[in-house]
């Protein structure tokens, strides 16, 4: 019974700790989920350690091939992995609920905000800083693939810039063959430890 008990208030404890992250995740960051991104790995990985770096990369890539905003996919896929169902649902309330608010108050000034210079400076202003933090975030990422000179993942990295940058071509596809790619090498993957 007391281990029970214990293991309840460790969950509360946990999701609780993931309302906050996620809240304070979603109030504070300006830019779209390519910039929550970093703070994400920087709260539940550098901070918390509740999900290694390897796991985290791979949740996020799960959270950007899904449809939908990045910042909740993300919030949605380390929920689950922290605390299944529960943490899905905690994840995305407190994803959702600064949005929300935000929204809310800004649909009922929106006059005021619409023709306001320093509004418009300031927003003007923090573009530039989301372009920096998603660099950022894409040179972390990348680094983290150089790091272990796992060259099938910069060749293809590499070869993803390429299509979409220089040939333009539309990212869904570059997506999908991504997809397609992870899959053939997860499948030869388990049949090369099977045969072992």
């Amino acid at each position: 019974m007391k281990i029970r008990r214990k293991n309840v208030r460790k969950k509360q404890k946990v999701l609780w700790k993931l309302f906050l992250s996620t809240l304070y995740l979603s109030a504070f960051t300006f830019g779209g989920g390519y910039v929550i991104v970093t703070l994400m790995k920087d709260k539940f990985v550098d901070k918390y350690h509740w999900i290694e770096e390897n796991e985290m990369l791979d949740l996020i890539a799960i959270a950007q091939s899904a449809p939908g905003a990045i910042a909740v996919n993300g919030a949605i896929v380390v929920g689950y992995k922290l605390a299944g169902l529960a943490g899905v649902l905690t994840a995305i309330f407190g994803t959702v609920l600064p949005p929300f608010l935000i929204i809310s108050v800004i649909s009922v000034f929106y006059q005021i905000f619409r023709d306001n210079f320093i509004i418009s400076e300031l927003l003007d202003g923090m573009q530039a800083g989301v372009g920096a933090v998603i660099a950022s975030v894409v040179w972390d990422m990348a680094a983290g693939i150089a790091k272990k000179k796992e060259w099938t993942s910069i060749v293809i990295m590499a070869a993803a810039f390429i299509a979409s940058y220089v040939m333009e071509v539309p990212v869904v596809y570059i997506v999908l063959i991504c997809i397609a790619m992870g899959v053939i090498r997860t499948v030869l993957a388990g049949r090369g430890k099977r045969k072992k």
